[in-house]
C-alpha cells in the first residue's frame, strides 16, 4: 500500500430524498484518506524542526525549508540528505520519518534561532502509533463519547460561517468554533492559521473555566489534521466537525480517543470517520 494514502472504513451519511425524505441514509465502505506522518529534520545531529506531512519528496521538502529559513542559499550547501536508519516503528522497520542533513561549510551555521521545535516533536521517528499512545496519556480527563444528531452535523458549517466576521470582508481566513449540542455558538474565533483559530477557541474556554469541553463540538472551516484532533482531544471535546477532509493520522487519533470525527460536511451529507451518530435510518 502506498504511504501517500491510507484506507479506512468510512460511513457516508446523506439526507434522504423522495421516498426517503426526512430520513438519513448511511453507507459504510472503504475510502481513501491522505496519509499524514511526522518528519523530523536534523542537521549536524541537531533537531531543527518536526513537521506533519504526506510522505514523499522529503528531501525536496527539507531543502525548501532550509532555504526559506536562510540556512542555505544553493543546493551545494547540502552535502548529504539521508533517512536515519535508527528511526524504526513498532514493527522494527524504518519509518522514513527522520531525515539527517549534512551541511557544507558554505551553509549558515545552525544557531538557536533556526530551531523550530513544535508540540509534535514527541512523534519524531515513528509512524504515529507510539505518539498517539503517548498523547492519550496526556489528555487531562477521559473523553465522554457522544452520538451526534446528523441534522446538527450538517447544519454546523453554516452556523460557523454565520458567526464569521473577517471572512465576510476578506474571504481568506479560517474559523473555529465551539458549539453546544443544540447548535448554539459558545465562542467563534478567526485566524489566517487554522491551528491558531482552534487555539483561540480553546484558550477562551480555558480562561472561562469551561474545560474540559464536555458536550461541546469543535467545528473548523478547514481539513482535520492530526494536530487539530490532538488539540480537540487535549481540550476534552467529544466531537470535531470539519468542512474538508481528514488525514490518516487524524482518523487514527480520533478513533483511539473515542471522539466523533466528521469531514466533508455539507448541508445534505458528511463522512463519518470515527464515532457514532444518533441512529440514522438506513
Amino acid at each position: 500500500m502506498s504511504r501517500i494514502n491510507r484506507r479506512f472504513a468510512v460511513t457516508k451519511v446523506t439526507r434522504g430524498t423522495g421516498a426517503n425524505e426526512g430520513r438519513f441514509l448511511t453507507d459504510t465502505r472503504a475510502d481513501t484518506v491522505t496519509a499524514e506522518e511526522p518528519l523530523e529534520i536534523r542537521a549536524g545531529g541537531e533537531t531543527l524542526t518536526t513537521t506533519m506531512r504526506t510522505p514523499g519528496h522529503d528531501v525536496e521538502l527539507a531543502h525548501g525549508w532550509l532555504y526559506a529559513e536562510g540556512l542555505i542559499t544553493s543546493a551545494r550547501d547540502v552535502t548529504t540528505a539521508r533517512y536515519c536508519a535508527g528511526a524504526t516503528g513498532p514493527d522494527g522497520e524504518n519509518t522514513y520519518n527522520l531525515l539527517d542533513i549534512d551541511l557544507a561549510a558554505s551553509a549558515t551555521p545552525v544557531t538557536p534561532e533556526f530551531i523550530r521545535l513544535t508540540p509534535t516533536t514527541s512523534a519524531c521517528g515513528v509512524c504515529g502509533t507510539q505518539s498517539i499512545s503517548e498523547l492519550l496519556h496526556k489528555v487531562h480527563q477521559p473523553i465522554e463519547p457522544v452520538a451526534l444528531d446528523p441534522e446538527l452535523v450538517m447544519a454546523l458549517p453554516d452556523l460557523l460561517a454565520a458567526e464569521q466576521q473577517q471572512f465576510k470582508k476578506t474571504g481568506g481566513i479560517h474559523a473555529a468554533g465551539a458549539f453546544d449540542m443544540d447548535g448554539n455558538a459558545i465562542v467563534v474565533r478567526e485566524d489566517i492559521g487554522r491551528h491558531n483559530a482552534a487555539d483561540k477557541v480553546i484558550g477562551h474556554l480555558l480562561l472561562s473555566g469551561a474545560l474540559p469541553a464536555r458536550n461541546t463540538i469543535l467545528v473548523i472551516s478547514s481539513r482535520a489534521s492530526f494536530e487539530l484532533v490532538q488539540k480537540a482531544a487535549m481540550a476534552g471535546f467529544p466531537a470535531l466537525v470539519a468542512v474538508s477532509a481528514a488525514s490518516s493520522l487524524a482518523v487514527e487519533l480520533a478513533r483511539e480517543a473515542g471522539m466523533v470525527l466528521a469531514g466533508f460536511t455539507r448541508r445534505d451529507r458528511f463522512n463519518l470517520y470515527s464515532g457514532d451518530v444518533a441512529a440514522p435510518v438506513r
